[in-house]
């Protein structure tokens, strides 16, 4: 009997909400939150008109902390998955500790006035969550998340180090509109428009934005031009994978995307300080995401197929190896399952995944001990069981 308490109802919330009552066995009460109650109240009505049972709706700002412990001491939940923005993870994770609950983010922390992404100011409340003898997952999405699982599944099954990752996000989908984003605007074009970096040889090295590019074949899908990014797991997986010498993280953009961005950035519209309009202050990246399609309206246009997955070399035996590991997902099998596009469904899953391993005790404090985790500390083959079980099989390709 477990109460989970979902924060969040954008596109990869919508997902999380409907795997969590696909598997009432484990979760028997769902409570959604959300700054907006029609948000929440829209999900709550689709898992409804599926058979899938009640969600008990709520309203909370996850800016407030106060606000968090009231709702989280209202229902006890065993678990807090966080599907918010990025910038609400340390309140939220606060909130979680003054309520001694365990914690689940899909994404990590992203200072608002700044744009970049790292781990330090969630790794600093593993002392405390040690102390309050609570478990803390950070990054159970895709990537980060599965892509930390098949690093940790490789180096546990199949190799001595791996002194080698590429990790490889391919979304071949085609949703119609001139230009949009998979996820979050704001975060995406941040993200994307940002500096490059990867990890080789024991240091950090720069590029420029979209400076490396290869052609990648990425099975189901053919050959597609991936470009070098920095992404979060990098930054956990330099520190907890054996032997590393090198790891990237490559990802697909077609041309028209790359044009459309880098036209706005030149313009200004993806400034993310505050600047006069009028007379009003306004900042500029978020006036545009108020012009683009909201994610969530994709589902249900968008055809075709994503592919993320990672590419390892090492030893195993002395003995050189090469290991692809990844999932193929298709758009409108998304939608058929749970009304949401390939990109919030690979998300969503893995943080539903992460609640249950966590409520039926294969990860959490009994099993690691308390503190705050990234994907690859745990065991993987619980994980990797439920991704095949829960709509997101793999496949390994070995050389």
């Amino acid at each position: 009997m477990n109460t989970v308490l979902q924060i969040g109802a954008g596109g990869v919330g919508g997902v999380v909400a409907h795997k969590l009552a696909m598997n009432r066995g484990v979760f028997t009460k769902i409570i959604l939150a959300s700054k907006t109650l029609s948000k929440v109240q829209k999900i709550a009505e689709n898992i409804r008109k599926k058979g899938l049972g009640e969600i008990i709706c709520e309203n909370v700002n996850a800016d407030d902390i106060a606000a968090l412990v009231s709702l989280i001491n209202k229902y006890k939940p065993t678990v807090v998955i966080n599907v918010a923005l990025p910038y609400q993870d340390l309140t939220i994770m606060q909130a979680c500790l003054e309520t001694k609950t365990h914690y689940i983010d899909t994404a990590n922390y992203e200072h608002p006035d700044t744009a970049k992404f790292e781990y330090k100011e969630q790794w600093a409340f593993n002392p405390a969550y040690k102390e309050a003898q609570i478990f803390g997952l950070l990054g159970c999405g895709f990537d980060p998340g599965v892509t930390n699982i098949f690093c940790a599944y490789a180096q546990k099954h199949y190799f001595d180090e791996i002194y080698s990752i590429d990790i490889l996000d391919c979304n071949a989908g085609d949703h119609g509109y001139a230009f949009a984003t998979n996820f979050n605007p704001e975060i995406n074009l941040r993200e994307v428009s940002s500096k490059g970096k990867y990890w080789e040889n024991g240091k950090w090295i720069e590029t420029q934005p979209m400076e490396i590019m290869q052609v990648w074949p990425y099975p189901e899908i053919g050959e597609k031009d991936s470009y070098l990014l920095y992404h979060e797991e990098l930054e956990s997986l330099v520190k907890n994978i054996r032997g590393l010498r090198r790891i990237r993280f490559f990802m697909t953009f077609s041309q028209n995307y790359l044009n459309h961005m880098r036209c706005l950035q030149n313009i200004g519209m993806l400034r993310i300080d505050e600047i006069d309009h009028n007379g009003t202050k306004i900042i500029p990246i978020q006036f545009l995401k108020t012009l683009l399609p909201d994610p969530s309206s994709l589902a249900g246009r968008t055809k075709g197929k994503t592919n993320i997955g990672c590419y390892m070399q090492g030893t195993k035996n002395g003995i050189e190896k090469t290991i692809y590991i990844y999932n193929v997902c298709d758009h409108q099998d998304c939608y058929e399952e749970v009304n949401a596009q390939a990109i919030s469904y690979t998300t969503g899953v893995p943080a539903m995944i992460g609640a249950k391993l966590i409520c039926e005790g294969k990860w959490g404090t009994k099993v690691s001990g308390p503190g705050v985790f990234n994907m690859e500390e745990l065991d993987p083959d619980p994980f990797m069981e439920e991704l095949n079980a829960q709509g997101l099989p793999w496949q390994i390709i070995e050389k």
